[in-house]
């Protein structure tokens, strides 16, 4: 019924080899389905059937690439149909005829990892570039949120806009900004398979064209008036916190700083007798060094912090040694107490004092905000950081939380 040569009736591999390379009768899906028998069944051009005396079959295909003659398995018949195995054994052909190695192509594909092992590949590359282990694990937990279910099992090389699509769209409208955060998520695991060979594009640069258009949503931190802030430090400050949390929260309000900036404030970064708090670009959102004019009020926080330190260096120590004062215990604090806000709204309310209740020119609002004013041309011009006028105008604020309020502050 179709050509079979046992390894009885052809003494060995040898005379398989001479044997036609195209059968009088090629296979077929019966034949395949029938041979049970221990040998080898030919189709032709080099794609055969074994049989081994255990009772394992599996496709094979004799080819010559770059001039050596090779076997490639195809697959079980009971996985890999007959005209499956014909495709692939004709693709292997034409690929070692253009001169490439199929073998060697497969293997490579077998090395390309999932989309979920490539994010965690890329996740440990970049964090150590994070300002914080906060947005490190946000990175990785969006995706396993979002991504992972969606398309985490499919190999970076084979992730499509279709597949972003389907882990996007039920929270594109929903969750606006964290869907954009996750998008930029996935980019950046695509860019990474870019480089790496296993990808020729990044659906996700163009994905969102194809989600609706929603408004972008503008989320404010939650700020108190200038006219609170005196009462919410009061309140901390009555209130059975630790020392070095008080301290903290009043210092931040103060030099109006990132919570991050304050929180992890080493007393080798302070001048107490200039009155300075010079913050390392490495702590800066920036990446530029700040220098932060300390006011009476600020200096004297500092010296009540002098005993907190255990050898440290951290000027407001948490609980745990070694470890600085978490973000999460100084929210927590100010909202169990009435004042749902976020630590960042501080930074606010003395922004909106500053425009309101003084006369101090805008450039010096925002410096001491650590914010760059004006264009790149004028940014590239103005290199004071007018530290003497930030200096006034941070003495003033303090005076203004010390309920000396009413007049409009002036320059001196």
């Amino acid at each position: 019924m179709f050509r079979r040569l046992m390894g009885d009736e052809m003494g060995d591999d040898q005379k398989a080899e001479r044997s036609p390379r195209a059968p009088a009768k090629a296979l077929t899906a019966r034949a395949v389905d029938a041979a049970k028998e221990p040998g080898k069944y030919f189709d032709g051009n080099g794609l055969y059937l074994r049989v081994d005396k255990s009772g394992l079959r599996l496709w094979v295909q004799r080819i010559v690439i770059r001039g050596k003659r090779r076997e490639i398995g195809l697959g079980s018949p009971d996985l890999v149909s007959l005209a499956t195995a014909r495709e692939n054994a004709r693709r292997n052909r034409q690929l070692a005829y253009e001169g490439q190695d199929p073998i060697q192509l497969k293997n490579e594909a077998r090395a390309v990892p999932t989309f979920a092992e490539a994010a965690r590949t890329v996740h440990e590359l970049h964090k150590p570039t994070w300002r914080n282990e906060k947005h490190a694990a946000q990175f990785i937990s969006t995706l396993e949120t979002y991504a992972f279910p969606a398309f985490g099992n499919l190999r970076v090389s084979e992730v499509t806009s279709a597949d972003l699509m389907k882990a996007l769209a039920p929270i594109w409208t929903g969750k606006q900004e964290t869907a954009r955060r996750v998008r930029q998520r996935i980019g950046v695991v695509l860019k990474w398979a870019m480089a790496k060979g296993w990808r020729k594009d990044n659906p996700a640069d163009a994905v969102s064209l194809a989600l609706p258009k929603v408004d972008k949503a503008v989320e404010h931190r939650k700020s108190l008036g200038y006219a609170e802030v005196t009462g919410c430090i009061q309140t901390v400050q009555a209130s059975g916190a630790g020392l070095s949390t008080k301290l903290a929260l009043e210092f931040l309000v103060l030099t109006a700083s990132r919570s991050g900036e304050a929180r992890e404030a080493l007393w080798s970064e302070i001048d107490l007798p200039a009155k300075v708090w010079t913050i390392p670009a490495l702590r800066m959102k920036a990446k530029r060094a700040h220098r932060v004019p300390l006011s009476g009020r600020a200096v004297e926080l500092l010296k009540q912090a002098r005993g907190l330190s255990e050898g440290d260096g951290l000027v407001f120590p948490g609980t745990i040694k070694g470890r600085p004062l978490s973000d999460m215990t100084l929210i927590k604090l100010v909202r169990e107490l009435g004042f749902p806000i976020d630590i960042h709204g501080f930074r606010t309310s003395f922004r909106t004092w500053a425009q309101e209740r003084t006369t101090f020119p805008r450039e010096v609002a925002e410096a001491a905000l650590a914010h760059m004013a004006g264009d790149a041309v004028e940014q590239a011009y103005a290199r004071s950081d007018l530290f003497e006028k930030r200096a006034k105008m941070m003495e003033a604020w303090a005076g203004f939380l010390s309920e000396r309020r009413g007049e409009v502050v002036r320059i001196a």
